[in-house]
C-alpha cells in the first residue's frame, strides 16, 4: 500500500512538472461592485458594521447578523456543528436523531410581542434552529442572488411600500431584509420592518457589546444611531431601506483576496502553493470541479442537484421558481476560507473538507430525478484526496479572515460575554424523575421591561412559582418572601409535560448596576421530596448598556 501511494504521489508530481502550470488565464479577484443607487463610503460601511454586529436588531436582543456569520469561521456560524445539539434542526420528519437532521443556526425562541415565549414542540423554550446551514457572508457581494435557493434577488424593494429602490445588483440589500423579521432567526411572531426600525431608533449603537475596536469606538464617538444615520444619509431618518443599504455596504467590504492562491495569481508565481496544494489544484481542474466552481471566486452562482439529500427533504430552488427541473437544486457555494468552517453543504451534514471530497468521490448519495449527470464516482486514491483537501483547506484561505484583521475585525457579542445569564447547580426531580428545565437567554439590562424566564419539563396542570432573590432560593421549600414571586398554571405540551413563560421587569435604579440575582422555578408535584420539583439555579447580573449621546436603548413594552 505504501509503495502504491508513493507511486501515485510521484506520478502526480511528475505530471505537474511536465505540464505547464497556466494560471494567467484566471484573473485575480477584484472588489465587488456596488449598485449605483447605493455607493459605498467609509461611513456607510462603518454604520453597516455597527448594525451587523448589533444584537439589538433582534426582538430578544440576543441575535445579530454576526451571530450566524462570524469572521473567524469564514463568515459562517461557528456554533453550527453535528456535535452541538443546540444547532440541530429535526428536519422534515420533525424527529431528532434521524437521517434528515439539519445542522443550522440558533435563532430566537418562538415568542410574541410582549416578550413571552411560546412553547415549541421541537425546541420547547430554547432557541429555534434554521432549516439550512448559514452560508458565508464573506464574498457574498459577488452573487447575483442570495440564499441557497436564490430567493434574495438583485432587485431591492422597500419592505414597507414594495416600491423598487434598486433595480439591479442589489442581492445583498434584498438578503438583509429576511432575517430580522424571521420568527426563527431574529423576530417574534408577526414582527415587521416597522418594528425593527423602531428598535434601532431607540438603541444606542452596540449598546450590548462588551468590547469593540478602537477604530469603531472612535468612529461612533458616543453618537446615537440618529446622528450616525444623519452623517451617512444626510438626514436622521432611520428606515428599513437605509438599514439594509448600510449592512449591504459593510458586507461588500468583506471580500477575501489575499489567500496563497491570490498571491500566486497576482505574482504568476506558483511557489505560494506547496507541491501537494498545486497537485490538488490540478486535480480540481482535471476532475471537473472547476466547471461549477469557476473563476477566482470558485463559484458560478448556478444551482445544481448533487444528491446530498432526497428531494423530499428540501425542494431547494423549486420553492422559488416552481419549475420541476429546479427540484432539489442549491446554489454553488464559494470555496474560499473553507478551513475556518465547521460544517458543509446546505444541511450541514459534513463536518470536514475530507468528508465533502469523499462524497464527490463516491458520486453523491441520492439518485434524485434532477441529480446532475456529472456527479459520478471519481475513484480517487488516498493521495489524490489528500492533495485536493490540501488545496481547498489552505490555498484558498485568507489569513486575515482567520486572524480577524483588516476588514474582518470583530466586536465581541453579548452572547460571547460573561453577561449571559448562567444556569448552574442542581434541581429537584419530580414525577418520572424529571427536573424542571429553566430557560433565560436575554441580556439582564438595567430597567429591562421584558426579561423572559421560561419553564418546561414539569408536571402539566400544576401551579408553578418563579422566585427571584438576591440569594439562592434553594430547593428545600418554596420561599414565601423574596425580591419577586410570580405564579403560573403550567400548560400542557404535546408530549404531556407542563410549561410556562413569564416576562418580568428588572430593577431600573442606578444603584442596582452590578447587582446579582438568583432565580428558580418551583412546580407543585406530589412525587417530589418537598412537594415541589425545583429547577436548577439561574444567576444573572444587572448591567447598564453602553449609552450613546442620546442614552437610548429599547427595553420593550411589557410592564409586569
Amino acid at each position: 500500500m505504501k509503495i502504491l501511494q508513493y507511486k501515485t504521489h510521484l506520478s502526480l508530481l511528475l505530471l505537474f512538472i511536465a505540464t505547464p502550470y497556466c494560471i494567467a488565464q484566471m484573473p485575480p479577484l477584484e472588489p465587488p461592485v456596488a449598485p449605483s443607487g447605493n455607493p459605498s463610503t467609509n461611513d456607510k460601511i462603518m454604520l453597516g458594521k455597527a448594525l451587523y454586529w448589533d444584537e439589538q436588531l433582534s426582538a430578544t436582543k440576543t441575535v445579530a447578523c454576526a451571530s450566524c456569520h462570524r469572521m473567524s469561521s469564514g463568515g459562517t456560524d461557528i456554533r453550527s456543528s453535528l456535535n452541538n445539539p443546540l444547532s440541530l434542526n429535526p428536519g422534515a420528519d420533525g424527529v431528532f436523531n434521524t437521517l434528515d437532521d439539519i445542522v443550522g443556526s440558533q435563532g430566537v425562541p418562538e415568542s410574541i410581542a410582549n416578550g413571552e415565549y411560546l412553547y415549541n414542540d421541537s425546541y420547547a423554550y430554547q432557541s429555534q434552529v434554521t432549516a439550512r446551514l448559514a452560508p458565508s457572508s464573506i464574498n457574498a457581494g459577488y452573487a447575483p442572488d442570495l440564499f441557497y435557493d436564490g430567493r434574495a434577488t438583485n432587485e431591492f424593494k422597500d419592505p414597507i411600500t414594495n416600491n423598487t429602490i434598486l433595480a439591479s445588483g442589489a442581492a445583498l440589500e434584498s438578503q438583509v431584509l429576511a432575517p430580522p423579521t424571521s420568527s426563527v432567526e431574529m423576530a417574534h411572531n408577526n414582527r415587521d420592518w416597522n418594528a425593527v426600525a423602531l428598535a434601532i431608533k431607540y438603541a444606542s449603537p452596540l449598546a450590548l457589546t462588551p468590547q469593540i475596536s478602537n477604530e469603531m469606538e472612535t468612529w461612533i464617538g458616543g453618537k446615537s444611531y440618529f446622528k450616525l444615520f444623519e452623517d451617512v444619509f444626510g438626514t436622521a431618518e432611520i428606515t428599513p431601506v437605509r438599514i439594509a443599504m448600510a449592512i449591504a455596504s459593510y458586507e461588500r467590504s468583506l471580500y477575501s483576496n489575499q489567500s496563497p492562491f491570490d498571491l500566486m495569481l497576482e505574482s504568476n508565481d506558483n511557489s505560494y502553493l506547496t507541491i501537494e496544494e498545486r497537485a490538488g489544484f490540478q486535480l480540481f481542474n482535471s476532475q471537473g470541479c472547476n466547471t461549477c466552481h469557476t473563476t477566482a471566486l470558485f463559484s458560478d452562482h448556478n444551482y445544481y442537484n448533487l444528491g446530498v439529500t432526497p428531494d423530499s427533504q428540501d425542494s431547494g430552488r423549486f420553492a422559488v421558481t416552481g419549475f420541476s427541473q429546479d427540484m432539489g437544486k442549491f446554489k454553488t457555494p464559494i470555496l474560499r476560507n473553507l478551513s475556518n468552517r465547521t460544517s458543509f453543504m446546505h444541511n450541514g451534514r459534513f463536518s470536514s473538507i475530507l468528508e465533502v471530497v469523499e462524497f464527490y468521490n463516491r458520486g453523491g448519495d441520492y439518485n434524485n430525478p434532477n441529480k446532475d449527470v456529472r456527479i459520478q464516482p471519481l475513484f480517487l486514491s488516498e493521495t489524490q484526496k489528500s492533495s485536493l483537501v490540501a488545496f481547498l483547506d489552505h490555498a484558498l484561505t485568507d489569513s486575515r479572515v482567520t486572524a480577524e484583521t483588516g476588514p474582518f475585525t470583530s466586536p465581541t457579542l453579548f452572547a460571547q460575554s460573561s453577561r449571559v445569564p448562567l444556569i448552574t447547580g442542581t434541581g429537584l426531580a419530580g414525577t418520572a424523575g424529571k427536573i424542571p428545565q429553566l430557560v433565560a437567554l436575554e441580556p439582564p439590562l438595567l430597567g429591562n421591561k421584558s426579561f423572559t424566564i421560561a419553564l418546561s419539563n414539569a408536571k402539566a396542570g400544576s401551579t408553578s412559582t418563579l422566585v427571584i432573590d438576591s440569594i439562592d432560593p434553594g430547593t428545600t421549600s418554596l420561599p414565601t418572601i423574596a425580591y419577586l414571586i410570580k405564579t403560573k398554571i403550567l400548560e400542557t405540551s404535546t408530549n404531556g409535560d407542563g410549561h410556562a413563560s413569564v416576562s418580568v421587569k428588572l430593577p431600573e435604579e442606578e444603584s442596582e448596576i452590578g447587582s446579582t440575582f438568583f432565580a428558580r422555578w418551583y412546580a407543585e408535584d406530589s412525587q417530589a421530596v418537598s412537594g415541589y420539583a425545583v429547577s436548577r439555579l439561574l444567576e444573572f447580573t444587572l448591567f447598564k448598556p453602553n449609552y450613546g449621546e442620546a442614552g437610548l436603548i429599547y427595553l420593550g413594552s411589557f410592564d409586569s
